[in-house]
Order: C-alpha cells, then sequence, then structure tokens
C-alpha cells in the first residue's frame, strides 16, 4: 500500500474521529436529556420539560431575546445605512473622519465594550451625569435592561455596515444614477430606486447577522442586566437538581429552540439567493461621484445628524482613553483631573493608604496595579493569547487540507460530505456547541480515553477544541474563496516538470492563497481573544480568560481596599483592546490588502526615507 493511500486513510479515520465525538455525539447528549426528565413520582415524562416551558419562566426568556432581535435589526440597519449613505453616496462634510469614527465598533468589541459603555452611562457614569444636567427630563437609570441592551448592541454591531455595505455602494456604476437623473428623478428617487436595489443583497446578509446577534447575545445582555436566552443558558449549566427543578433538560431545551431559530434563518437566507436577484451594469462601470443634497434644510439635517452620530460613536472612545490614563481618585469622582494623569493603570504597583473607621491609617499593599501588573489580568491575556492562538491555527490548517481535498476532488460525494461536515457548526448557535461540551465531557468518556475534559487544566483543551469547531465554517467560506483565485496550469506546469503533488502543494498553491490564511488566522484570533460567551460557558479558575477577567474587574474595584483602580484597569484593558485590534486590523485590510506592485513601491519609498534619515543623522557609509 502506498503511502499516499495510508496517510489519506489515517486523515479520514482521524477526521471520523473528531467531527463524531466533537460534534454529533455532545449534541445527541444534550437532546437526549430533553426527553429523559424524571417526575416527582420517578417515572420519565417525555413531556415534563415542554410543559415546563409553557407554564414556566422559559417562555419569557425567548421572548425577551426575540424581541431584542427584532428591534436590533430594525435600529442597526438604519443606523447602518444611514451612515454609509452619509460617508459614501452623499456629499458630507468630514466624510473621512466620520467613517473611522463610525468604524471604532470594529477595534473594540464584545464584554471590553460593554464594560465601557457602563462606565460612561451607568446611573452615576461621566455622560449619564451630564446629560442629566443639561437635560433634567432624563432619568438617570436609562440605561439599564432593554434599552441599555438594545442601545449598546447597536451602536456595537454597525461595523459589519461600514464594511461591507461600503463595498457594495462602491460597485455601483455611477452611470446608471446618471441616467436616472437625466429622465427627471430627484436625488431621493434615485437613491429608492437605483442604489437600493444594489444593496438588498448585502442587506438580507447583514439583517440575518444582526437578527442572530440579537438572539445570541451574550455579554451584553448579562452585564447589563436583561433576561434573554443564552445568560438563562449559562445559569443553568451551572445550577443543579437541588436548586431548581432539572436545570440541565431546561438548558438544553433553550439551547435546541436557539438552534431552530438559527436553522430556519439560514433556510430563509438560502432560498432567497437561490432566486438569483442580481443587477445588471454596463461592463465599464463609472467611478461613483457623491451626490450633494441641494435642500438646504435636508443638507443642514444631514450633517447634523452625521456628526450626532459622530460624537456617539467617538465619545467612549476618547473617554475610556483619557480614563485609562487618570488616577483611581479621578476615576472615582469621574471628573477629568490634569494634575491626576499616571500609567498606573497600565505599568507599575503602589500601595494605597487609607483611614478606617476607627480613623486608624491602613496601608494595602500593591492594592493598587497595573493591567500588565496584576496577576489576574496577566494570567487572563496570556491563556487567551494562547488558547485563541492555537486554535486560529488548527482552524486553518484543517480548513487548508480540506480545501485542498475538496477542490481535489470536485463534485465527489466524499468532498462534498468533508464540506457539509465543516460547515455543520454554522447551523448552530455557539452556546448550544459549548453546553453541548460542557455536559457530555464533564465525564470520564470512554470516547476521549476516559478522561474529563471539564476538570482541571483538561478544559483548556476543551476552550481549544470549542473554539476551533465554532471557527471552522467562517474559515472554510474565506479561505475556499482563495482557492479559486489560483491558476490551474499553475499547478499542472508544475507537475509536468516532475514535481509531487505535495511538492506543487506547498511551492505554488501555498504561497498564493497565504495572504488570505494569514487575514484568516489574524481576525480569528481577533475575536476569539476577547469572546465571552463560550468563556462563560467553560469559566473555572483554571479557564478564566481574558474576557471574564474584564467582566470580574468592576465587581472587585474597591473590595476589601484592594484592587482599589480596577475600573482604570478596565478602561486600559479595552485601550489595549483598542490598540490590538488596529494593528490586526492594518495588516489584514491595510497592508495585507496590498498587491505585490503596491508592496514593492512602498518599499522602495520606505528604504530612501531610512537611507536619508541616516545621512541626516551622521550614520551613512559613504557611497553606495
Amino acid at each position: 500500500m502506498k503511502l499516499k493511500t495510508i496517510f489519506s486513510i489515517f486523515c479520514f479515520v482521524l477526521f471520523g474521529y473528531l467531527f463524531l465525538g466533537f460534534m454529533v455525539m455532545p449534541l445527541f447528549n444534550t437532546l437526549s436529556q430533553i426527553f429523559s426528565v424524571k417526575n416527582a413520582a420517578g417515572e420519565t415524562d417525555y413531556l415534563l420539560v415542554f410543559k415546563f416551558l409553557c407554564e414556566g419562566t422559559m417562555s419569557g426568556f425567548i421572548f425577551n431575546s426575540l424581541k431584542l432581535a427584532v428591534a436590533l435589526v430594525l435600529c442597526v440597519n438604519v443606523i447602518g445605512v444611514s451612515i454609509v449613505l452619509l460617508t459614501e453616496y452623499f456629499d458630507i462634510k468630514g466624510a473621512p473622519i466620520l467613517r473611522l469614527a463610525y468604524m471604532t465598533p470594529m477595534i473594540y468589541s464584545g464584554v471590553a465594550l460593554v464594560a465601557g459603555f457602563q462606565f460612561l452611562y451607568n446611573s452615576d457614569g461621566i455622560m449619564t451625569t451630564w446629560l442629566c444636567k443639561v437635560f433634567p427630563f432624563i432619568d438617570s437609570q436609562w440605561f439599564t435592561g432593554f434599552n441599555a441592551v438594545l442601545f449598546t448592541l447597536t451602536f456595537a454591531s454597525t461595523g459589519n455596515h461600514s464594511l461591507f455595505l461600503r463595498n457594495a455602494i462602491r460597485t455601483i456604476d455611477y452611470s446608471t444614477i446618471e441616467a436616472a437623473r437625466n429622465m427627471g428623478a430627484g436625488p431621493f428617487k434615485t437613491l429608492l430606486k437605483v442604489v437600493f436595489p444594489t444593496m438588498v443583497p448585502t442587506l438580507i446578509s447583514l439583517t440575518v447577522i444582526c437578527f442572530t446577534t440579537g438572539l445570541c447575545a451574550m455579554s451584553t445582555p448579562t452585564l447589563l442586566g436583561y433576561d434573554s436566552i443564552n445568560p438563562e443558558i449559562v445559569r443553568l449549566a451551572g445550577s443543579s437538581s437541588v436548586d431548581e427543578a432539572f436545570p440541565q433538560a431546561r438548558a438544553a431545551l433553550l439551547s435546541i429552540i436557539l438552534a431552530m431559530f438559527t436553522i430556519i434563518q439560514l433556510i430563509i437566507l438560502t432560498i432567497y439567493e437561490k432566486k438569483g436577484k442580481y443587477l445588471s451594469v454596463s461592463k465599464t462601470k463609472t467611478k461613483l461621484i457623491k451626490q450633494k443634497i441641494s435642500n438646504k434644510f435636508l443638507n443642514i439635517a444631514a450633517h447634523l445628524y452625521a456628526y450626532v452620530l459622530f460624537i456617539i460613536y467617538m465619545t467612549p472612545v476618547i473617554m475610556l482613553i483619557i480614563f485609562s490614563l487618570q488616577n483611581y481618585k479621578a476615576i472615582e469622582a469621574k471628573t477629568i483631573n490634569f494634575s491626576a494623569w499616571t500609567l498606573s493603570n497600565f505599568v507599575g504597583k503602589a500601595d494605597y493608604e487609607f483611614l478606617t473607621n476607627r480613623g486608624k491609617t491602613v496601608i494595602r499593599e500593591g492594592a493598587i496595579s497595573g493591567l500588565f501588573a496584576n496577576p489576574d489580568t496577566i494570567s487572563g491575556i496570556r491563556l487567551s493569547f494562547i488558547l485563541s492562538a492555537i486554535a486560529a491555527a488548527l482552524a486553518c490548517v484543517i480548513v487548508v487540507i480540506a480545501c485542498e481535498y475538496i477542490f481535489k476532488n470536485k463534485n465527489k460525494k466524499r468532498a462534498i460530505l468533508v464540506e457539509s461536515c465543516l460547515m455543520f457548526p454554522w447551523l448552530l448557535p455557539t452556546i448550544l456547541i459549548c453546553y453541548s461540551y460542557r455536559i457530555f465531557f464533564n465525564d470520564n468518556i470512554w470516547y476521549v480515553f476516559g478522561q474529563n475534559l471539564y476538570y482541571k487544566e483538561n478544559v483548556r483543551l476543551l476552550i481549544i477544541m470549542a473554539y476551533t469547531v465554532i471557527r471552522l465554517p467562517y474559515a472554510l467560506r474565506l479561505i475556499k474563496a482563495a482557492f479559486y483565485s489560483i491558476d490551474e496550469e499553475l499547478e499542472n506546469a508544475a507537475r509536468n516538470l516532475g514535481a509531487s503533488s505535495f511538492y506543487a502543494f506547498v511551492k505554488v498553491k501555498l504561497p498564493v492563497i497565504m495572504p488570505n490564511v494569514w487575514a484568516v488566522f489574524a481576525l480569528t484570533f481577533l475575536a476569539l481573544f476577547s469572546e465571552y460567551g463560550m468563556a462563560a460557558t467553560f469559566h473555572s479558575s483554571y479557564g478564566k480568560t481574558y474576557s471574564m477577567v474584564v467582566k470580574d474587574m468592576t465587581v472587585e474595584a474597591g473590595r476589601g481596599g484592594y484592587n482599589v483602580n480596577a475600573v482604570g484597569r478596565q478602561c486600559a484593558s479595552t485601550v489595549f483592546k483598542m490598540i490590538l485590534s488596529s494593528i490586526i486590523l492594518l495588516l489584514v485590510y491595510g497592508l495585507g490588502s496590498m498587491d505585490l506592485r503596491e508592496k514593492l513601491y512602498y518599499k522602495r519609498i520606505y528604504k530612501t526615507k531610512l537611507k536619508n534619515m541616516l545621512k541626516f543623522i551622521g550614520f551613512d557609509k559613504g557611497k553606495e
């Protein structure tokens, strides 16, 4: 038997083992829990959990999640479409600056963004306090429950519109707009009849994303106190039958219901896409020219609206940066003190001196500690960095190998089967997969050689597997698209010169797709690094990731005279996330998006500047 055949059999057996053990069996175990509940008489009642769904409070969590999802679709699409039109379609002064502000949700998200909004808009937050002074009729408790969750998620979810809808508008052929205007159509009628039809396919996809975001929201409802499905599943997963009635079965049913909603969305999207609604445009496109708003009143209103949104988007960013550089006294007072600038929230340690009720001076050693000097935050950052990097690398390696196999066996059943297995996690909400892992592997399972993967350090392996599985569909869609760009003649030429399949793949195909692979790795790492839902599901002392550390910071602030600057450290951690995200996005969408000609051009410019700088400071070595 040839080595290639042995390797293929080994890969298939390993793939089947992982798919059955980390997808099928945990989900089947979750489903079986729903129908194995026993009543007070000790008899199995297959419908007991469904009766509890109708009579208990479970239906309220489902209604709240659906309410949030529908409201989020409306709010995000209105805000998202408007910010793209303001920066890309209409002639608005300062559009480049506005565009950067509207894209800020891409550099800080999840628990970091929610914590930042809490700091500003809580009842004693600096922005709420200021707004109540200017507008006395505003309720200082407005930032709680549904209102707070909807407000936060709305301005956290428009990043996709800024990225994808912007590209959709830029592909519009301006000659069609010009033709409509020449036929007497006004700017807004042209917008409705010509521009919007080109945006509909992208808007449908973004609507599905928004609905899923609201339905499966985790960190925002948890931190802001809103009863929705995901936080309830995590709560029930950590409960026992001593505390309440059959919590595991209830959590399983909520997870399955969430999966049903997700599958229905994907079916609707697939049906719509198969209808093939495309816009016919000319072969030679004319670059889009921004439209001036001729009506003076509407023009002023559009500019006012644009800059109000600018303030909403930029205020959290600016305030978080400022307060990350303020000492704990200024942060506690929610005032900007220009004499209180400090780096203590980032680095270093200091003692905290305070007076007790009896007038005695007490010193807490190291009570003031920075982000990179606090053991908990350092541990959380290190653990998240390692787990996210390993999971991102695994997802990319698995998908690259799978794509090579899929393209080698186009239209064959085994290739379709492999692709379907990799896309399977896309059908299920993240919380269902994580909950299934937590319950199924929290025992000595024979399938993993009698190990309990939820026990102590083993939970880190479980987190890596969950991270990897969740990101496989995303990685597959992007890397598979890169494989389509490979010219098959290049590989054929290499094979004709005597190169083996493996050598041709490594030397010909891999260099072509590597920019896309690096982009997928970077974006996957970024998404996992601050991920909250999975972190909360697997939370333990051995699996306390960065997002859980950030969540705990405000809770522990000043407790017992320790962690005095926990809120400041929280601001610093958000700024750290902004910097990390900005660097990765710059590498992916900036330097990573350049072609070879552009890279060589900028390389020559930087090389010339470096030589001139060396000559200026006297380090030139004479003639070249």
